[in-house]
């Protein structure tokens, strides 16, 4: 396992002088209308990001990059890392300060080590580097409950930055460390902002059935339908004579497109939730993939223009948006740019392929200079100073070496199709691998496999359940680290123990199936099992789709689900709670449930451990241990 990137200022070489400068630049930087004619309108400046998921490190990504004239190959780049974030932000909102506003548009918490390491406090340190405006709620800031939340928006506010948190359509419990009557002003609907003698009204807005189903708010807190929230908090915002509104969305590019056509009086929504890539078609010569252009324009139910914007995920991406305005706050037009923020310590991707030339260099950055998006931008000192004590903390738990994997372990959500999880680092070969799209992912059943184990030495289990979404990764050949692990299952999850019958145990995974299968599919909802296995016929409607459901024996073999029959079921108190479409298990009694205290991440980094001790490391399951036993797709003659 290589060490954590560590984080330092690029030196200015001889090749960046096809730059306007070192730390931060691109080419074909958006031109900023004039700030000082009002009598020309208003212009106003977004800087956004979201989804960084506490992914601070900096990280090394494949390009396509041009080394000559006629030759194109794939080159490491160093990218993102949030310390890149904060100085092309400062850099950015410095050409027009009086008229920039920054925001984070949600998810800023779990998936990366830091975030169980520190409780939120390294995320806190560097967002409070950038000082964003305004900060979203996001579906994974629930993940923890109320209170965590409450702890990560108090370390937000340690300090002389004090980001405003929003979401419109929250509403906590009685009980919750947020309520309004315990927790004042800790999350508000909306917030007015003035930017050179103008109001600005910025709405947050938080995936609500994601959130409530898929992470863990405390009970009694619920999320309203967005778009009736949204249009509720625009409604307010016009009455207070406020003409420019921006809705900073956790909802998904594509919900936002389909919320801008509900809305009347939005004039841009910054969204987040999706991951999404936006930017012009040339990103793909360079091996990226974005969904649609930046900004994207739609119109709303009045046929009033429209700007969306997101900027993909884990801060590789600062969406820079130029919202035009005439001197009544009409939008007049919208521009802006996508700034992949890269560094210029390059490297061949090949291992077959020689060091790279001068030649080869001043060819990349060429490239930069032209690609209109690639933005060469240095570390922010203050910002790598505030991470310094947090990233040694995490290289020294994260690089031990606990086990190795033989072969590449692959992740995928649901068989039959290419949902794997989002992100770098997938395993190679893994989206063309038969085996996943018969069975599903490698890395579920393995984590299933792995608790069912681990189970059985705390109390009786006769079969482990799990959901694919809280597997996260691949886990690449080779060593494998505390790190890995805690990237694969980076939620912290508690083990329980379920007395279910087999009617709710069959009703469960059903409802689960469907989840997966649904108009809005959420994908991370799939079953995968230990000791159990079935087959799914997509087909079939919706309470039918799996068929020949069998559980392990202590024999080894398989007899069919026996509906009368109490199962113990291990699984994590994710899915317990009902949580991710697992509905029936709602209905579950005191009596039938039982919380062990057990750490779902720990029990795994111990099995790990426990394999590496019996010199063997982490491998597939036999196929026929695989839960999905057959699957057929919906389009499947």
């Amino acid at each position: 396992m290589n060490a954590l990137p560590a984080f330092g200022a690029h030196a200015c070489a001889a090749a960046l002088a096809l730059l306007a400068g070192c730390a931060g630049t691109t080419s074909q930087e958006p031109e900023h209308p004039s700030a000082t004619n009002e009598s020309s309108g208003y212009t106003l400046t977004v800087l956004h990001i979201n989804d960084h998921h506490s992914h601070l490190d900096e990280s090394s990504l494949p390009l396509m990059m041009a080394t000559g004239p006629t030759k194109r190959e794939p080159i490491l780049v160093p990218a993102g890392g949030f310390a890149r974030v904060a100085s092309a932000m400062h850099e950015l909102a410095s050409r027009a300060p009086a008229r920039t506003i920054k925001i984070h548009a949600g998810d800023a918490i779990t998936g990366d080590l830091y975030y169980p390491l520190t409780d939120g406090q390294a995320d806190a340190d560097l967002m409070n580097m950038v000082c964003f405006d305004t900060f979203t709620l996001g579906n994974h800031e629930f993940d923890h409950g109320d209170a965590a939340l409450k702890r990560f928006i108090d370390r937000l506010h340690d300090g002389e930055c004090k980001t405003q948190v929003l979401s419109a359509n929250v509403r906590f419990g009685p009980e919750s460390a947020l309520n309004p009557t315990q927790a004042p002003d800790y999350v508000q609907p909306w917030v007015v902002l003035e930017r050179d003698s103008r109001r600005i009204g910025l709405i947050g807005l938080t995936v609500a059935a994601k959130t409530q189903n898929a992470s863990r708010p405390d009970p009694g807190t619920t999320f309203l339908e967005e778009a009736a929230s949204a249009q509720a908090a625009i409604d307010e915002l016009e009455r207070l004579g406020v003409d420019i509104i921006v809705l900073q969305s956790h909802y998904g590019y594509k919900a936002d497109l389909t919320l801008a056509k509900q809305l009347r009086g939005v004039d841009a929504i910054i969204g987040g939730d999706s991951h999404t890539l936006l930017g012009p078609d040339s990103m793909k010569n360079h091996g990226l993939a974005p969904k649609g252009p930046y900004p994207t324009h739609t119109t709303d139910r009045n046929g009033k223009p429209v700007c969306v914007a997101q900027a993909g995920h884990y801060g590789y991406v600062v969406g820079e948006l130029i919202l035009q305005f005439d001197i009544t706050g009409h939008l007049l037009s919208c521009q802006g740019t996508p700034h992949a923020l890269i560094g210029t310590d390059f490297k061949p991707a090949r291992r077959d392929r020689a060091p790279l030339s001068n030649a080869d260099v001043s060819a990349i950055m060429g490239e930069i200079a032209r690609s209109g998006f690639l933005r060469v931008t240095d570390p922010d000192a203050r910002a790598v100073a505030a991470l310094a004590p947090h990233q040694a903390r995490k290289l020294a738990f994260g690089s031990s070496v606990v086990t190795h994997a033989p072969h590449t372990l692959c992740t995928r959500r649901v068989p039959g199709t290419n949902a794997i999880q989002g992100g770098p680092g997938r395993g190679e070969n893994c989206a063309a691998d038969a085996r996943l799209s018969r069975h599903g992912g490698d890395t579920q059943q393995l984590v299933a496999q792995a608790y069912l184990h681990q189970a059985r030495t705390y109390f009786e289990a006769d079969l482990a359940l799990i959901n694919a979404g809280g597997v996260r990764t691949d886990i690449p050949a080779g060593p494998v680290t505390v790190k890995d692990i805690y990237n694969l299952l980076p939620f912290n999850n508690q083990l329980v123990q379920l007395k279910v019958s087999g009617t709710m145990l069959e009703a469960a995974l059903e409802s689960a199936v469907d989840a997966a299968f649904a108009p809005k599919p959420s994908s991370g909802a799939f079953p995968y099992a230990a000791g159990m296995r079935w087959r799914v016929d997509a087909r079939q409607p919706k309470g039918s789709r799996l068929s020949h459901i069998e559980v392990q024996q202590p024999d080894g073999t398989y007899e069919p689900l026996d509906r009368t029959k109490i199962y113990n079921v291990a699984t994590i108190d994710f899915i317990a709670d009902g949580k991710d479409h697992y509905l029936p298990f709602m209905k579950l009694k005191e009596h039938e449930r039982v919380d062990a205290g057990l750490d779902a991440t720990q029990l795994f980094l111990d099995y790990a451990i426990d394999l590496a001790k019996q010199k063997r490391g982490l491998t597939r399951p036999a196929t026929d241990e695989y839960s999905t036993q057959a699957f057929v797709s919906a389009t499947d003659p």
